[in-house]
């Protein structure tokens, strides 16, 4: 089978770190051969160096935004033409390119780009009608969450027959990893007690929501907001608030299991990794009420209407208070425990298999 493995390449968001780890396990089966590729004009430099050892890389630089104009009307060229012949094809992220003989499989992490087109990026305005073309294509289509699976055959009109829903992984080492030591604090200007934010700044994620929670509890402990560059409106931050950027994910997870709470107050969310990685650190959660974070946090997170400030800075003043509680920190452990990328692979197989067959 051959694995578009663009998401890969430069800093990994939450696709990317899907990306990896699913990459990461395949390559361990007997009962898939996996090649990978990328559509982009960055090279196959870079993605050699990304990929498990022995795992093969196809293709050539190829220019990403003409192939999307491209596919945006028609149905060439093929992968076969840009890489190699193959029975599946696994699209990571959203698109699945047009293929003369392999079998499509295409992952839908999310719908926000339907229901809230006007949160895309620029570059992403098309994603709309190169989605409903992907999934038109698709033998079988994957989700990350069964909340997920409902809005894709509700809102693109596809059986349930060709969802296969394929929750993402916690790396075991969530668990034990000990918070940031005084050195990286040092470096990072972490303070010694802090609340934290993991992901893009981007409008769908909310933070204009959390900072404007925030700035109106002015006994929160500070803020600290961890994640790569978005895009949209500035959002205003304060001397209270502290932006590490992009941390690789061995720093990032001291950052996690150092914080008194994790907050996420997205307004839309396909499976929310960064809620699992919390609780598998046993950090406190205080999320959106949403169909797929509440799937995923088990009720073990404190829920709060999204986009409602003053309900997610009373939330986060009450986590922030309470301390820490050893038989939560536990529950939440065992729940995310549940979570493996072994068994995201396994159901990914299987998804290929239903393709196939």
């Amino acid at each position: 089978m051959l694995l578009d493995a663009t998401p890969l390449l430069g800093q990994r968001s939450g696709v990317g770190r899907y990306t990896a780890a699913l990459l990461d396990e395949l390559a361990t089966r007997t009962d898939v051969d996996v090649t990978v590729t990328a559509f982009t004009a960055r090279g196959q430099v870079a993605l050699r160096a990304a990929v498990p050892p022995g795992v093969a890389v196809r293709g050539g630089p190829v220019p990403a935004r003409a192939l999307r104009m491209l596919w945006h009307r028609v149905s060439w060229p093929p992968t076969e033409l840009l890489a190699t012949e193959a029975d599946v094809l696994h699209a990571t992220n959203f698109v699945l390119p047009p293929s003369t003989r392999a079998r499509g499989v295409v992952t839908v992490h999310d719908l926000a780009f339907l229901d809230r087109p006007e949160f895309l990026a620029p570059p992403q305005r098309d994603l709309p009608h190169l989605v409903r073309r992907s999934v038109a294509r698709a033998a079988m289509v994957c989700t990350p969450s069964s909340a997920v699976a409902q809005q894709v055959a509700h809102q693109l009109d596809l059986p349930a027959e060709r969802i296969v829903v394929t929750p993402l992984g916690v790396d075991p080492a969530w668990s034990s990893t000990a918070p940031p030591s005084l050195a990286l604090r040092a470096t990072l200007g972490l303070p010694p007690h802090y609340l934290l934010f993991v992901g893009a700044a981007q409008p769908r994620k909310g933070l204009d929501v959390l900072l404007d929670a925030h700035a109106a509890q002015r006994d929160l402990a500070p803020l600290v907001l961890a994640g790569p560059a978005g895009w949209g409106p500035t959002l205003t931050t304060s001397s209270r608030v502290h932006t590490l950027g992009y941390l690789d994910e061995a720093d990032l997870r001291r950052v996690v299991a150092g914080a008194a709470a994790l907050a996420l107050p997205s307004r839309d969310e396909g499976f929310g990794l960064p809620v699992l990685e919390a609780m598998a650190a046993g950090v406190p959660v205080v999320c959106s009420d949403l169909p797929a974070l509440r799937e995923v946090a088990g009720g073990l997170a404190t829920l709060v209407p999204p986009g409602d400030s003053a309900a997610l800075a009373t939330a986060l003043a009450s986590v922030d208070s309470a301390g820490h509680d050893p038989v939560g920190a536990a529950a939440r452990q065992a729940h995310a425990a549940r979570y493996t990328w072994q068994a995201c692979a396994q159901a990914t197989v299987h998804a290929y298999r239903k393709a196939c067959g």
